[in-house]
């Protein structure tokens, strides 16, 4: 039986993990979930699937919890120094990271340098300290399991083959709500039209950057870091229908797909399941019913945060923290209406070109440069 802790238990990740884990508890034991604010969910998923440890970010939100919770055999936490801690927790077979952005940076660095494998949603970890986090994962063995749906799909594909023979990767997107809207009315996108994905639900920072294209281009910095390629081996395809979650093409040009309906319980079951298949219990892909299956290149004059992505990556050092930070700071500044649609491209390209890169960054310097970057993008509205 497999020890599963849940970082982000509240979000859409977590709570298909929990899922996941009520669905097989012969296989998986619940050992601990954090949240950042959401306290209430939190109190009713500690209820119903008693782990040992429960923690809560938000220490306002650390009495409620506390005297909810009383009469149940479970250690309760705050802070979210208190996350980082318990991602490092040994007992924990697999961590599934599910923390939206750069905050779940420092619980997979805890958990990798204490040998504690993760099953990551956190594409953060990799994009602000993809080095660093696989230097620590080496010393310490951790093994480090893909949960998006793009990567896992990569990772699936891959199982048997040999990396020499890999010519590339192809990951797909659904091109987001914007797809076919015309570049002339982006200036005009509420908050709510970003909000409204043709095929996935997610979380409000991750949707809008589907909206922006900006998370298929932290994916391709994500899959760089996962399956040691460089960037030439890496390319975005738009799949508006969200079927095939990702190709890998070969040097017999043999092309393999990963293909299923848009449901997030699959990656996660197989990151757990890994390097065995459980059976689901959710929808299977009816072939017979798919009248088509499209595909288009990236604009990247219409999405031009795939671009600066790919520039990030290239240009290496400190230069994806950057992008990342930014990115996640105008988008939050977007949904507070704060800045336009169009807006957020122009901020993260402008900390881009007035940053200076540090070579061989450890955790402190990343730190250092995310809180420059956070600060200087909310000190600019």
């Amino acid at each position: 039986m497999k020890k599963i802790g849940i970082l982000g238990s509240t979000g859409s990740i977590g709570k298909n993990t929990l899922k996941i884990i009520e669905s097989n508890p012969d296989k998986f034991e619940l050992i601990y979930i954090t949240a950042k604010t959401q306290v209430e969910l939190l109190i009713e998923q500690a209820k119903k699937f008693k782990p040992k440890y429960v923690v809560i970010a938000d220490e306002d939100k650390y009495p409620l919890l506390k005297s909810k919770l009383k009469q149940l055999n479970i250690k309760v936490m705050s802070s979210y120094n208190s996350i980082i801690e318990i991602a490092g927790l040994k007992e924990v077979d697999i961590a599934v990271n599910a923390i939206v952005g750069s905050k779940g940076m420092q619980p997979s660095v805890s958990a990798c340098k204490n040998g504690i494998d993760i099953a990551l949603s956190n594409k953060e970890s990799l994009v602000m300290a993809g080095d660093y986090l696989y230097s620590l994962a080496d010393k310490s063995e951790t093994k480090i399991f893909p949960v998006d749906s793009e990567h896992s799909a990569v990772w699936q594909c891959l199982q048997g083959e040999k990396s020499e023979n890999i010519r590339k990767i192809i990951l797909t997107g659904s091109g987001g709500p914007f797809l076919n809207r015309n570049i002339d009315t982006f200036k005009n996108i509420s908050v709510k039209d970003a909000l409204d994905h043709p095929n996935w639900l997610m979380g409000k920072k991750i949707t809008i950057d589907s909206a922006t294209m900006m998370n298929k281009g932290l994916e391709i910095i994500e899959a760089h870091y996962l399956f040691k390629m460089p960037q030439s081996k890496i390319e975005v395809v738009i799949h508006p229908q969200s079927i095939i979650h990702s190709m890998v093409e070969f040097n017999d040009n043999s092309v393999k797909a990963q293909l299923g309906l848009p449901d997030m319980k699959l990656p996660i079951q197989y990151a757990l399941s890994y390097p065995e298949r459980y059976v689901a219990n959710w929808e299977s892909l009816d072939l017979v019913k798919l009248k088509e299956l499209t595909f288009f290149s990236p604009d990247t004059e219409k999405f031009p945060s795939l671009k600066l992505a790919l520039d990030a990556l290239k240009s290496g050092e400190t230069y994806p923290v950057v992008l990342n930070v930014a990115n996640e700071q105008a988008v939050y500044l977007f949904i507070e209406n704060k800045i336009k649609f169009t807006d957020i491209p122009k901020i993260v390209e402008k900390m881009l070109n007035r940053h200076k890169p540090i070579k061989n960054a450890g955790i402190d310097t990343i730190l250092d440069v995310e809180n420059e970057v956070s600060n200087y993008v909310n000190s600019m509205i």
